[in-house]
């Protein structure tokens, strides 16, 4: 038996790789499966080209927990290692010293794979680890390397007769855990559920029935439990999958979860490699509440992370899927992206291959499009908003939906709206509402006078308005509760009040000896009959900020709650029963009735006045 020392100066490599270079200690497992991997691609690489002439057999990796003696032991039969081999890669960590080891590799993505890294964060979990391995080549000894996390070693011969590799790692009292079925279960689901090699965990019962009719037997099987999927969908080309086979693979990914509305296959080989396929789930209004990191990185096949904000632009990462890249950029521990220029390239790609993919879809079937709007519209709306190259392209196919469920392009729309609703400054007013059970009154004037409402009911709806004002120039959005709505007055709609100025002011001050809240006016405006005696609006750019305040967490209380009191003068009911009322008293509750009405069809009555109104109201009815 030889023994030796692992080529490091320093005993303390073992307590920098536990608490530096991972950041995750259960990623010791992909790390060890991933070396499986590789040892057994490399045997059939070989094969291939005619360097191993044996048998190739049954390359499955297997993954044994041992309860009783404490071991957890991954097994390939791969290339395996001689002696020199065993010194040469499980022993030479040879670094003048770990932190100067630490400042020269922190950044390099190189790093992984060599030195024996990979292999030493078994060490996180383990007392001891035992390599027993034997080479493919002809007359090969087998041997068995042992260490106990501190630069020691042992190597000596052992009798194994078959190629391959026996990582048998002896679990510390830290680690139990993970030689309970069901973490490893979980641990393998998560880490190598695609690596390009079968991978054996137990066994499982399978159910098959023999036989037919009455005689038709029902018999349990105990069979390999393979947990993983050699061959995803991802790594084959559009051509070789169908729908059904792009669905079935959604749901490999995202059990019991609906399915995806379309997707995206992403396959490019230059001027980086990368493969993938991004799926658009059903989002609808919830969308900011989604888990959003469901897409899941890869790099030839083994899970790296599901953190992909700095290669998938922000917008984006409410899709679900799967990329894969080995030319991405990963720290030693594989756990975050090192910025990089093909980071940003593969960026910008998903990113064109998006805008195309929604292209293609509105222009191939509109109305289809159209349906899937309501769920679509937050990629859109958001990427047009954080993304300049992809509001270029939106512009082209992102919808506006009025309350009639019409859908217009931002330039039909604008062409739609430009005739009744210029004002006088020929700026385009989009009017539009977000609750349209609040607003039902407000809607029904301004279908009076032929104008659109467009429904923007979302929370990035306030974004996405201030964005398009200050992209298009020529437009404001403003909510049909507004201020600023009852000043589109069209050019033949001209009106005049039946009432002097002298009754005018009269019935404002009426009015004003009503209106209690702060910054609060009353306006007399000259209106239809038809409209309202009474609305409340609300100064579109207070309401604004609040709104703006509300999403970013902030206090409200220094916007006060003002409204505008708008008096029409022209209805019958201020002129016969707030002006003509001789009883100054009754003149003030008519009046006051009517700000109640108002106050009501705003959702602003509460409390003691609400309960008041409902009373006064009973009593008119007496």
């Amino acid at each position: 038996m030889q023994k030796g020392n692992i080529s490091v100066q320093t005993e303390n490599i073992f307590p920098i790789i536990k608490k530096f270079l991972y950041s995750d200690q259960e990623i010791f497992l992909r790390e060890l499966v991933s070396n499986a991997v590789d040892a057994t691609n490399k045997l059939k690489t070989l094969a291939s080209k005619g360097e191993f002439k044996g048998e190739l057999g049954d390359l499955t990796i297997e993954i044994v927990a041992d309860k009783e003696n404490s071991t957890l032991t991954i097994r390939d039969k791969g290339i395996g290692m001689t002696e020199e081999e065993t010194k040469k890669y499980l022993n030479q960590v040879a670094f003048s010293s770990a932190s100067e080891f630490l400042e020269k590799y922190k950044d390099e993505a190189s790093i992984i794979g060599h030195f024996g890294l990979g292999f030493y964060s078994a060490f996180m979990v383990a007392d001891k680890v035992e390599a027993v391995t034997r080479s493919y080549k002809d007359g090969s000894q087998g041997v068995t390397w042992a260490c106990e996390g501190d630069p020691e070693y042992t190597l000596e011969d052992n009798d194994k007769t078959a190629r391959g590799t026996d990582i048998v790692l002896h679990i510390n009292e830290e680690g139990k855990d993970y030689l309970e079925d069901q973490k490893l279960q979980e641990l393998l689901d998560k880490y190598c559920k695609f690596l390009p090699v079968p991978i054996k965990f137990g066994t499982k019962t399978e159910t098959i029935y023999e036989g037919e009719g009455d005689d038709k037997e029902e018999k349990k099987l105990e069979v390999d439990n393979i947990i993983n999927n050699p061959n995803p969908a991802w790594r084959k080309t559009p051509s070789e999958l169908t729908d059904e086979d792009y669905l079935s693979f959604y749901n490999e990914l995202y059990p019991f979860s609906s399915p995806p509305m379309f997707w995206i296959h992403l396959n490019i080989d230059f001027p980086f490699n990368l493969t993938g396929i991004l799926y658009f789930p059903k989002v609808g209004a919830n969308a900011f509440e989604m888990q959003k990191n469901k897409i899941q990185l890869y790099s030839n096949q083994v899970y790296v992370t599901d953190d992909v904000k700095d290669i998938v632009p922000e917008f984006l990462t409410l899709l679900h899927g799967v990329i894969d890249s080995p030319d991405i950029p990963l720290n030693v521990s594989r756990s975050y992206l090192q910025s990089d220029g093909n980071v940003k390239k593969i960026t910008g790609y998903i990113t064109k291959k998006v805008a195309d993919k929604l292209n293609d879809l509105y222009k191939k079937d509109r109305e289809n499009y159209e349906q899937k709007w309501s769920d679509l519209s937050v990629f859109v709306k958001y990427g047009m908003i954080s993304d300049e190259k992809f509001y270029d392209k939106a512009t082209k196919f992102a919808l506006l939906k009025n309350i009639d469920n019409e859908h217009f392009t931002i330039e039909e729309y604008k062409e739609k709206i430009k005739a009744a609703q210029t004002d006088k400054n020929n700026k385009l007013v989009v009017l539009y509402t977000n609750n349209p059970a609040e607003h039902d009154g407000f809607i029904q004037a301004c279908k009076n006078r032929s104008y659109d409402v467009l429904l923007l009911d979302h929370v990035i709806d306030n974004h996405f308005m201030q964005h398009l004002e200050y992209k298009l120039g020529d437009v404001t959005f403003v909510r049909v509760d507004s201020d600023t709505v009852d000043n589109l007055v069209q050019k033949d709609e001209t009106q005049e009040s039946v009432l002097s100025e002298d009754d005018q002011n009269k019935v404002k001050g009426v009015f004003e000896g009503l209106v209690a809240s702060a910054g609060s006016t009353v306006v007399m405006k000259a209106l239809s009959p038809e409209d309202q005696p009474v609305v409340i609006t609300r100064p579109e750019f207070m309401r604004r900020m609040k709104e703006m305040q509300a999403l970013q967490g902030m206090a409200m209380g220094e916007f006060p709650d003002a409204v505008n009191v708008i008096v029409n003068s022209n209805h019958p009911i201020v002129s016969e029963k707030v002006l003509g009322e001789s009883d100054e008293n009754a003149q003030k509750e008519n009046a006051k009735y009517l700000y109640n009405l108002a106050l009501l069809n705003q959702n602003m009555l509460k409390g003691a006045d609400l309960t008041a109104f409902i009373n006064k109201s009973l009593d008119f009815l007496k």
